[in-house]
């Protein structure tokens, strides 16, 4: 095997086999004059985030000339992935004073060999003692040096703060909730919740679920472990497994945190917290707990404050439906309501909605359960239950504050309802969400909760639907064959998508961990209400002909809206499929 290239070296290469040109090559060396001596060559050169030259643009980052010198010394080139690494299994392999005498860090155990990344590939003396102490054959690849180091120092420190927390266990009370532990007749032993331990145990969950992107944490405590999850594009990927002694003292941890009731685990609780990502950018968690037959289970849901600074072309909107929405949203006066799941998207969008309303000439005024992303430009206020303070007295209180707008967080009940329409019928803008299947069908839940037709045509300016689809990941997507079937599924009878003459479909590569997919954006079904709607809203309103008539006015379906984005090339038909419901027609 060769000696390990030099920055210059590299640089040089990467010319000849024409990833950079000779002006990109002499500005290059110019900068390299002043690299970190501390960094690797593969390092120094990556960090200069280069571009090929050519109609691609391909960024020639640190993985890439990773992979690249891979390739040109001939050595197996491995993508690091935390979330697929037993941090138990390749801990045990060798101690962190071993792993960084050599600068190698084990990345997979097997029965019969170890994959292990070396920094110094010309540096691989220590393979023969360490296959005689393993028995087991010793597989040397060349990875990232920047996760190589990284990784070295989280995962043992990981390891040991789980070693010295199972060292310090404290006596509990029996009262933790694992059922079982009651047939067995003792006590329940738990690590101490402020054990420096269990802190750094928190630690790096936090910073790992913002490295990984995650939109939430959840621990779910089990009979003997307690399962670590992560939310990474709607999908929920296992990370790691906790002893359940640990597990209950990194959820008291949390609890700690967010302020919340630590002697209380009979009944379910919320919190909030507020920390910095790596980067340094505050990101709020909204904290919860649930009692289950193990303990207590644990979610923390993560918002990215890049929310705040989002403009529509981020969201995923049709130029169309952007056009309507931004119409509804500037009307002085009625209701404009926002329906979908939870984790559909809604916050997002109506932040950004918000954003744009905001400005120094108006009052915008807000009532939410909890505040979900603190915004300057907002006058935000909180619900407490323990006080009365409920969504409706809470748009009553606001109504004395001279707003502008009203942002209500969700109308849930009939004096909610109310209130919302007293608050369009006396000259203000609200904003509101609404948990229905459809957007149409926010019709009769209202009419279901209590409001009354005529109170509805006089106050309602239109309602957009909302869900997230995961999007195609650029770097591994490859077109495929239409599946002319499967595309009448999603269409149904709609003419307004032209059958495109290629779609594209997942592969999975090393950036988007082998899913196919990278990121998400939403598909929208929006209807404003015209004069033939209102004629249709009265007692006997039936909900077929609301959707019906909406989709004459010019109303996309979810699955249209998809469709779009399948013909863009940005998602799939299965994909579109699994989050959009079918509407009756």
């Amino acid at each position: 095997m060769d000696a390990m290239l030099s920055n210059f070296q590299i640089l040089d290469s990467l010319k000849k086999d024409g990833w950079i040109s000779e002006e990109q090559f002499q500005a290059a060396r110019v900068h390299l004059r002043q690299a970190n001596p501390a960094l690797m060559p593969i390092e120094q050169v990556g960090e200069l985030c280069l571009t090929k030259h050519d109609d691609s643009r391909q960024i020639l980052d640190e993985e890439f000339v990773t992979k690249y010198i891979a390739g040109f010394l001939g050595i197996k080139y491995y993508k690091i992935d935390p979330l697929k690494i037993d941090v138990d299994s390749v801990t045990q392999v060798m101690s962190l004073a071993y792993a960084e005498r050599h600068k190698i860090l084990a990345l997979e155990v097997k029965d019969d060999f170890i994959i292990i990344a070396v920094l110094d590939p010309e540096n691989l003396g220590w393979v023969q003692g360490l296959e005689q102490t393993s028995r087991k054959r010793i597989i040397p690849v060349l990875a990232n040096p920047a996760l190589i180091k990284r990784y070295q120092k989280e995962f043992y420190q990981l390891s040991a703060s789980i070693k010295g927390a199972n060292k310090t266990k404290l006596q509990g009370d029996n009262t933790v909730g694992n059922l079982e532990q009651l047939i067995e007749l003792k006590g329940a032993e738990e690590a101490d919740a402020n054990d420096q331990h269990i802190v750094q145990i928190v630690d790096w969950l936090l910073q790992y679920a913002f490295k990984q992107r995650a939109s939430d944490i959840h621990i779910e405590p089990r009979r003997d472990v307690g399962k670590v999850r992560f939310r990474i594009d709607g999908v929920l990927h296992e990370v790691y497994q906790l002893p359940i002694s640990i597990t209950h003292a990194v959820v008291s941890r949390f609890k700690i945190l967010g302020r919340m009731d630590l002697a209380e685990r009979r009944k379910p609780l919320d919190g909030r917290v507020k920390t910095k990502n790596p980067d340094g950018m505050e990101i709020e968690l909204r904290l919860s707990t649930l009692p289950t037959a193990f303990g207590e289970k644990f979610v923390g849901r993560i918002f990215d404050p890049s929310v705040l600074d989002r403009d529509f072309s981020q969201l995923g909107l049709e130029p169309e439906t952007e056009h309507l929405w931004r119409e509804l949203i500037s009307n002085p006066t009625g209701i404009v309501l926002l329906t979908g799941p939870t984790g559909s998207g809604k916050t997002t969008t109506l932040y950004t909605s918000l954003d744009l309303l905001a400005t120094s000439e108006v009052n915008v005024c807000t009532i939410e359960d909890p505040i979900e992303m603190v915004d300057p430009k907002l006058n935000q206020m909180q619900v407490h239950h323990d006080i009365n303070l409920d969504f409706a007295s809470g748009v009553r209180a606001l109504l004395r504050q001279d707003p502008d707008i009203i942002m209500i967080g969700e109308i849930r009940d009939q004096e909610t309802a109310h209130m919302a329409v007293q608050a369009a019928l006396t000259g203000h803008l609200v904003i509101s969400t609404l948990h229905t299947n459809d957007a149409t069908s926010a019709i009769t839940r209202l009419m279901e909760i209590g409001v009354e037709p005529y109170l509805l045509n006089a106050t309602m300016l239109g309602v957009m639907a909302q869900r997230l689809v995961r999007t195609l990941c650029d770097r591994c997507k490859k077109p495929t064959q239409l599946d002319l079937d499967a595309w009448r599924s999603l269409i149904g009878d709609n003419q307004k998508v032209e059958v495109p003459q290629t779609i594209f479909e997942p592969v999975g590569c090393d950036y988007c961990r082998n899913t196919g997919y990278q990121g998400r954006q939403g598909i929208y079904e929006l209807f404003c209400v015209t004069d033939d709607l209102k004629g249709m809203i009265n007692d006997n309103v039936d909900l077929r002909q609301l959707r019906r008539q909406n989709i004459a006015d010019g109303m996309n379906l979810l699955r249209i809206s998809g469709a779009f984005k399948v013909a863009a090339g940005k998602t799939t038909i299965e994909e579109v499929l699994r989050v959009a419901p079918k509407a009756s027609l």
